[in-house]
């Protein structure tokens, strides 16, 4: 008697037209076609923010609920996302699986290996609206926005209310009221 079962494959035959991905169903495939055709059918009732995939509405649904599913077993954090939990994890363990092949860097989370990248490309994707500099990363526009255009001082001594554009400067001027002296002569 012959087997009816549809035997399991592992080939996709679906693929995307506009991209390398390729599906085991077609309907995997209708549902990834909506991230390029910009179709969102899934909307929250609560603020009317728009998904392409129903998965996505779940997850953000969490933002109303405050519902944080996945508990990390080491510490009290929780997090609505499991890829979420599966970074911080990495903060216990110390895994860095991001590893730089032009230095000794690596990197536990893949947003900061990228943003190490920028060293050795020298790409410069952040830019400032008010002049011609463009830096490597967002943290280093708002310092430079912060120092050159607005001259916000956000860091002030609790001692004198003197007040500094940058955290460095500071814990520096700190040392003035401090016994400590980390500076000795050498004459």
């Amino acid at each position: 008697m012959k087997d009816c079962r549809k035997e399991k494959t592992s080939q996709k035959h679906y693929h995307c037209n506009q991209c390398t991905k390729s599906f085991k169903l077609n309907r995997y495939l209708e549902q990834h076609i909506r991230i390029h055709i910009g179709e969102k059918p899934y909307t929250c009732n609560l603020c009317i923010k728009s998904f392409s995939q129903d998965s996505a509405l779940k997850v953000h649904m969490r933002v109303h609920t405050e519902q944080r599913p996945y508990s990390c077993n080491q510490c009290e954090k929780s997090f609505k996302v499991k890829t979420n939990l599966d970074k911080h994890i990495r903060i216990h363990t110390g895994e860095k699986p991001y590893s730089c092949n032009l230095c000794t860097q690596s990197c536990s989370q893949d947003s900061n290996f990228k943003r190490h990248m920028r060293v050795h490309t020298g790409q410069k994707p952040c830019s400032c609206d008010q002049c011609e500099k463009s830096f490597s990363t967002n943290e280093q526009l708002k310092l430079h926005f912060r120092i050159f255009h607005t001259g916000e001082k956000k860091y002030s001594c609790t001692y004198c209310l003197k007040s500094f554009t940058v955290s460095s400067f500071l814990k520096q001027h700190l040392l003035v009221h401090s016994v400590e002296k980390p500076y000795p002569c050498n004459q």
